[in-house]
């Protein structure tokens, strides 16, 4: 099996990749140019376990850098099994104060981002009559949280245009589900925990009473990038340990 993943250099992305890896996928490795080094190390680490991994650098808000990436990733492996959007960016501002070059900017890496990429591969799926997409949104897609409405905007966006594209390509044997983290210990995450007193409101919302680790989502996505998901197609899945109970 193949995959490609967006956003893999580290974070949830990374973890993915390596879980992805270990379960015996070929892993495309996509980022942008300034996380090559990382990438690379990622794309390594599969490599050392017996599988294909290779790097594809380029920005998912651009469409011919999307276009030119499925390209040289079915060149390289032959075949695309499954998509993991994952690449995603967050700019904390209340909305009164909010420059509209970063309402823009979040939208087009977290909604257009994993548009342009189905896009580029989906004729590929089509083909084979074999798919698995799985959009990584989050549960701030469907709550949110103050400083980031246009975060929230697109990651609900995320949800509803896969809500679509599910029904669009099921009779096609291609399946489109979301993944929706809670509050993950990243890079990115930490924008919700770098004051101590939130951190640990965060985790008494907790059911699990702890913050989440990157790891924690990688078994999710690989549940529905696998054949044990086969039925299963327009969901949006909360991967929050127990802070949106649904």
């Amino acid at each position: 099996r193949t995959v490609f993943v967006t956003g893999a250099s580290r974070g949830i992305g990374a973890a993915i990749a390596l879980d992805l890896g270990r379960r015996g996928y070929d892993v495309g490795l996509n980022d942008i140019e300034a996380q090559e080094t990382k990438a690379t190390e990622v794309a390594d680490a599969i490599n050392a376990m017996g599988q294909k991994a290779k790097v594809f650098l380029g920005d998912v808000s651009d469409k011919s850098a999307c276009n030119e990436m499925a390209r040289a990733f079915l060149a390289a492996f032959g075949q695309v099994d499954a998509i993991v959007n994952n690449a995603g960016i967050l700019i904390a501002g209340e909305v009164d104060g909010l420059a509209e070059a970063h309402w823009d900017r979040v939208m087009d890496i977290n909604a257009k981002g994993p548009f342009l990429v189905i896009q580029a591969f989906l004729p590929a799926m089509k083909v084979r009559g074999y798919g698995r997409i799985v959009n990584i949104a989050s549960i701030g897609g469907k709550h949110g949280a103050p400083e980031q409405a246009h975060y929230s905007a697109s990651k609900a966006a995320v949800m509803g245009f896969s809500r679509v594209l599910a029904q669009e390509v099921g009779s096609l044997g291609i399946t489109v589900n979301c993944v929706c983290p809670g509050i993950i210990l990243t890079d990115m995450g930490r924008v919700n925990l770098e004051v101590a007193s939130v951190r640990a409101a965060w985790q008494d919302k907790t059911a699990l009473a702890r913050i989440g680790a990157p790891e924690d989502v990688a078994g999710p996505v690989a549940f529905f990038c696998s054949d044990d998901s086969h039925f299963v197609t327009g969901q949006s899945l909360n991967v929050d340990g127990g802070i949106v109970l649904s």
